[in-house]
């Protein structure tokens, strides 16, 4: 790390760790908040993100069954923001694997690595449990050692002590560097526990900043402390919207940054290192702000569109004159959209011949179609509500 390239005006210090040839410098942040001048643009960019959340959480209070958005939109985010981290594994990968499909449904495109499949649906677990545990548990330092040690259970980072901070320096840089050939290397042990100790205070401490500008300085700041060996940008995306729901911008957890974060990835490293080199706070937050307001304008839209597309099926079945099971099945998609007989047969609680003729049901009405050409082990998919979430 060379020192011209952070300044007395960037967002910590440099320090120099040991002595000799093994010396390296390591970066540790300043405690937040950091100092931030609010000019009319950014006033209008905070105004602007603030009217979409608060767009989004008035959609979010009124919907009838809120259970058939979140799954759904749970499982974009750990797909996208997986994807930053290199994983090729898409939406339908997902649910075929949680329906126990992955090799059948494939078909011609190419069967991801099942360690990459795994990793994606830890991030629902840990998603999941995150969301169920805020009723117990506050977002902190505890809370986010459990989500790690779910997000990281059986995967090609479970070396890396899932569940533990790290006990060692780590580093950031083209595979095969060194320390003194890192683009980054974040805070020393000792340091990274002070910095995550100040870090845990300022989450529960009362604060001047509007809560949208305090989430934009803790993303930062977690990513830079960056406290475990693996998983750390997983993490960090995760917790914004925990924090999201824990601050009460939001009565359910429906927006997600991954999307723009990947979308923009080159812009969003950027705007890290600004922050840490140049102490770019107003930059860095007028940028995630705008993946903000992107993002929840985007949630409301697929939010509305999932709900149409609830509506359009019910009025389909009506014409045909379905069944409460029917109703009750598609409502089931929303969750489970690829599936098969035995698994509608357990979800309804009805009889294998009976699940049989819901299934083919719904496939006369073009809400089902079956995924190959096999007559045995058949796998059924919805491809209204994989658009609808991609």
């Amino acid at each position: 790390m060379n020192p011209k390239q952070f300044p007395k005006n960037s967002a910590g210090r440099l320090m120099q760790v040991g002595l000799g040839e093994t010396a390296y410098r390591a970066f540790v942040p300043n405690p937040l908040p950091p100092e931030l001048p609010f000019d009319a643009g950014l006033v209008r960019t905070l105004s602007d993100a603030d009217r979409a959340l608060g767009e989004l959480a008035g959609l979010g209070r009124t919907l009838p069954n809120p259970q058939l958005l979140i799954a759904p939109f749970i499982r974009r985010e750990a797909v996208l923001s997986s994807r930053i981290e290199g994983t090729q594994t898409d939406i339908t990968d997902l649910y075929a694997y949680e329906a126990g499909q992955l090799p059948l449904f494939a078909g011609l495109k190419t069967i991801p690595p099942e360690s990459d499949v795994k990793e994606v649906t830890n991030y629902v677990r840990a998603m999941e449990y995150g969301l169920e545990r805020l009723k117990t548990l506050p977002v902190s330092l505890r809370l986010i050692r459990e989500l790690h040690g779910i997000l990281m259970e059986g995967v090609r980072g479970d070396r890396a002590t899932p569940g533990e901070f790290r006990r060692s320096q780590n580093w950031i840089g083209r595979p095969g560097c060194t320390l003194n050939e890192a683009e980054f290397v974040p805070p020393p042990v000792p340091e990274m526990h002070e910095a995550l100790d100040a870090l845990e205070k300022y989450l529960h401490a009362t604060n001047t900043f509007p809560p949208l500008v305090r989430l934009a300085f803790i993303h930062y700041q977690f990513e830079v402390i960056h406290p475990f060996l693996d998983g750390n940008g997983r993490i960090g995306r995760l917790l914004v919207t925990l924090l999201l729901v824990t601050l009460d911008l939001l009565p359910l957890p429906l927006l997600y940054l991954s999307a723009f974060f990947e979308k923009h990835r080159r812009e969003y490293y950027d705007m890290l290192r600004s922050v840490s080199g140049k102490g770019a706070w107003q930059e860095w937050v007028a940028f995630f702000l705008k993946g903000v307001a992107e993002q929840a304008r985007d949630a409301g839209a697929r939010a509305k569109r999932l709900q149409d597309l609830q509506r359009e099926w019910r009025e389909r079945l009506v014409k045909v004159r379905g069944a409460v099971l029917l109703l009750r099945l598609i409502d089931t998609l929303f969750a489970a959209p690829v599936l098969t007989i035995p698994q509608v047969q357990h979800l309804l609680g009805i009889t294998y011949r009976s699940a049989k003729a819901n299934v083919e049901k719904l496939v006369q009405v073009e809400i089902l179609k079956q995924s190959g050409e096999s007559s045995y082990g058949k796998t059924y998919f919805a491809p209204e509500i994989i658009e609808a979430i991609i």
